[in-house]
């Protein structure tokens, strides 16, 4: 009889605005989808029509419960606080010479545990708080397909932990908004990574090259080189 696998559909969150239309930051807790967004989980939606979901997941974040909301419309989305996005620090206490590198080299190669994101949570934080959630949905065997909506550095560490079984963090696996993530899960607890940062928008990623964190920055030095 051949093995059936669970499968997690572990997707980011649609395209947000870090920044409002006088450039001034927003606050990421409580920032909603912008147009495109709603255009990229749309596209999601169509990508996944047909497909029965027994759970979907989100961090409680409005950029998740939203793109769930488009995503999944038939499903009540679970929210799991501890799987909210890693956590960065102040940037106004970050030397102005240090804020490119802080930016466009957060995600890049094997990264530390110990190593913080913009000088806020670190890795291993991260670890600790996403690792035992993704134990729980494990260990959870009511549930054949999932969907979960989270975001990049999580979804990134949840990638590097199936792929490796450790507490090892790949930088380089980049997110793009309402990407999705292929993930099978077998009766003895091993992941089967099938696809990674599938757009449905943007199949063969042709609207860009840059990194999404390279985006952020673009962004943060045109705020401020316009103050």
């Amino acid at each position: 009889m051949p093995l059936m696998r669970r499968r997690l559909y572990l997707m980011r969150h649609a395209e947000v605005s870090y920044f409002d239309t006088d450039g001034n930051p927003v606050d990421p807790v409580g920032v909603s989808l912008n147009n495109e967004g709603v255009a990229q989980a749309e596209a999601a939606a169509k990508a996944l029509q047909g497909i029965e979901l027994d759970r979907v997941l989100t961090s409680g974040l409005p950029r998740t419960l939203e793109t769930a909301a488009i995503v999944a419309p038939r499903r009540e989305a679970e929210t799991w606080p501890d799987l909210t996005e890693i956590r960065g620090g102040r940037l106004s206490e970050i030397p102005t010479d240090a804020l490119q590198h802080e930016f466009v080299h957060a995600f890049r190669g094997v990264i530390p545990n110990e190593t913080r994101f913009l000088r806020g949570e670190s890795i291993g934080e991260l670890f600790d708080r996403v690792l035992p959630a993704l134990d729980r949905l494990v260990a959870d065997d009511d549930w054949h397909t999932s969907l979960a909506v989270l975001h990049g550095g999580v979804n990134r560490a949840i990638l590097s932990y199936a792929l490796t079984a450790e507490r090892m963090f790949l930088g380089h696996f980049e997110q793009a908004p309402a990407c999705v993530n292929v993930l099978d899960l077998g009766d003895d607890g091993e992941w089967i990574v099938r696809a990674v940062n599938v757009a449905a928008y943007d199949l063969l990623h042709l609207s860009h090259r840059q990194t999404t964190m390279e985006r952020y920055w673009e962004q943060y030095r045109l705020r401020a080189e316009n103050e």
